[in-house]
């Protein structure tokens, strides 16, 4: 990030690594409190100089260090929250001694919290009004989603089926079609594709600093925007490029089936 001109980027969506010993390519995922910590303040202070003056930040992060990015973020930084997301998925990892994890913290944070993209039109979903109640008060242009992410049948309509009574938004699983399978971590399409519409435009740039298995890009690629990204890992960047490939903009994002 240190090559890329100040205030030059839309849009950045980093899912870093979270420092709970996970097995990546090259990087190692165990460090102190303290260098995790000063390694996140170095990478995070680089998104808020690349970002334009009303420009946005996404970060997925876990519980470990959720409380302490906020602060480093909003009070260290200069970014300000505009949201706190709670991604609550199917498919967490069971656990034995304690409840089972199944949701993962995304941060919605700008420069500037009185200039900055949210394009509400391009993620508004049904509301109850309309579809239990019929409510001829009801908005006809929907309502804008909850900050907990369960997605709804009508927000993802190909990505359920419909005799389930129970929605949710599962990640993306070993057995699942939008699997890429070089890298454990792969976020939803559907996730950044709500991102992306949300906090860019057409043709606007979006950058991710961990492409890990690529999604950031297939997805800002599908959707119309340029896109920027970078690991350091040969393997994951060799299969990004192949995946990138065989998508092209219009494209349908994936979504769980």
């Amino acid at each position: 990030m240190q090559q890329i001109p100040s205030g030059t980027v839309d849009l950045v969506f980093a899912d870093p690594p979270f420092n709970i010993s996970y097995p990546y390519d090259k990087y190692h995922d165990v460090l102190s409190d303290q260098e995790y910590l000063a390694w996140s303040e170095r990478w995070t202070t680089e998104v808020h100089r690349i970002l334009k003056p009303d420009g946005t930040f996404w970060l997925a992060i876990g519980d470990e260090y959720a409380a302490e990015m906020k602060v480093l973020l909003t009070h260290q930084i200069g970014f300000h929250l505009r949201s706190w997301v709670i991604w609550y998925y199917t498919f967490g990892v069971h656990c034995t001694k304690k409840f089972t994890r199944s949701h993962t913290h995304l941060f919605h944070l700008v420069k500037d919290p009185e200039h900055f993209t949210f394009n509400d039109s391009e993620i508004r979903v049904p509301s109850a009004r309309q579809l239990v109640y019929r409510d001829k008060r009801a908005n006809p242009q929907g309502r804008i989603p909850d900050n907990t992410w369960i997605l709804r049948p009508q927000e993802i309509p190909s990505g359920f089926d419909d005799n389930q009574s129970v929605w949710y938004f599962a990640r993306v699983c070993g057995t699942f079609r939008e699997r890429a399978g070089w890298h454990g971590c792969q976020m939803p399409e559907q996730v950044l594709g709500r991102i992306i519409r949300t906090s860019s435009s057409a043709g606007e740039k979006v950058l991710d600093p961990f492409i890990g298995s690529g999604t950031t890009a297939t997805a800002a690629k599908k959707l119309g925007r340029k896109f920027l990204g970078f690991d350091i890992s040969e393997h994951y960047i060799t299969h990004c490029l192949a995946r990138l490939k065989n998508v092209k903009s219009g494209d349908p994002l994936d979504g769980s089936k």
